[in-house]
């Protein structure tokens, strides 16, 4: 299979590619390199990928919300399927700059549907998010549950991407499927998100600021059990037969939870940090932020029944993987 995937030098894109490859496919890869956090790490992950990959691999260093330069390069390029993982992430950051939200979130993910209209592909995965359910209190949360109350300019693109993409399977009959994401993380992480934040901090002896007093509660995902469910998906393409698919949709066009299927204490979180760190956290407790939700609980039985879909890494495992590749990653 040949495989379009934007985002391919992110946390996810580059450890997606690094499995299909291994499987055989080949990867066309997209990402602008921007610097919302650290290029080398994005260089890093790129590296690994490109020395897998060979000569079935290709990169393509460009901004997917600039349709002129998206089509441009992928001109005279063939793929089967694409995976559509790029996105402006984060949700406090979403607060600072709105306008990186509306290009990448709003205007590359049409531009995507677009490419995927025109060339008649077999399949189009994209990567939504589990913000989308703002501040529902009912747990865990279902894909059959409301979503249109968010409390994050990120969660209102990432629900605008999956209604833009019903619009596209309606109107085009093209097969697309979304992903609900649950706090991923794992080797390879992002520098932005709390795993690596408070390894960081706890190594070089500094506070830790721990939200909501500590009252917070996440469904974490190790990075390779998300790789599986969206190879599964990715595999298993929507049927355009009329029968409502996860998320109850009647067109080719399903979405899914993809989560660890347990909403973990973040404190519990910070003890298996401080045992893999070997350092007692210093703690900073700060109220909520703006845009955060106390606690997220993925119901993933859509895709397991479907799919096959079964989680395997516990945090016990997760966290201690996570920190041994953080100290051997940075020489520590």
């Amino acid at each position: 299979m040949r495989v379009l995937i934007t985002g391919v030098a992110g946390f996810i894109g580059s450890t997606l590619a690094l499995r299909l490859l291994a499987r055989g496919d080949s990867v066309v890869g997209i990402d602008s390199m921007n610097d919302y956090y650290q290029v080398s790490l994005k260089q890093d992950r790129l590296a690994r990928v490109a020395e897998a990959g060979g000569e079935r691999f290709r990169f393509h260093q460009l901004d997917f919300a600039d349709m002129a330069a998206l089509d441009g390069a992928l001109q005279g390029t063939e793929f089967d399927r694409i995976v559509h993982l790029g996105a402006q992430a984060g949700v406090r950051y979403s607060l600072e700059n709105p306008q990186a939200y509306v290009s990448a979130n709003l205007a590359g993910h049409v531009n995507l549907l677009e490419i995927a209209r025109h060339r008649k592909v077999e399949h189009m995965v994209y990567a939504s998010s589990s913000s989308v359910y703002g501040g529902n209190t009912q747990m865990p949360f279902s894909v059959e549950d409301r979503v249109d109350h968010p409390v994050s300019l990120y969660a209102a693109t990432k629900r605008a991407d999956e209604l833009m993409s019903e619009t596209y399977a309606h109107l085009f009959r093209v097969p697309l499927t979304g992903l609900r994401f649950f706090t991923v993380y794992g080797p390879w992480g992002r520098p932005d998100m709390m795993m690596w934040i408070f390894t960081k901090a706890i190594l070089a002896g500094q506070p830790i600021p721990v939200f909501n007093n500590g009252e917070m509660f996440r469904d974490f995902t190790y990075i390779e059990d998300i790789v599986s469910g969206v190879v599964a998906c990715l595999d298993n393409p929507p049927a355009d037969d009329g029968a409502a698919k996860a998320g109850g949709s009647t067109k080719p066009h399903a979405l899914y939870n993809i989560g660890n299927n347990r909403s973990e204490h973040l404190m519990k979180v910070v003890e298996l940090l401080e045992e893999s760190c070997g350092k007692k956290a210093v703690i900073d407790f700060q109220p909520i932020q703006p845009g955060d939700v106390p606690a997220t609980y993925a119901n993933i039985d859509a895709i397991q029944t479907e799919l096959g879909y079964a989680p395997t890494t516990s945090i016990d495992v997760g966290v201690p993987n996570f920190v041994r590749w953080y100290k051997d990653y940075h020489g520590n």
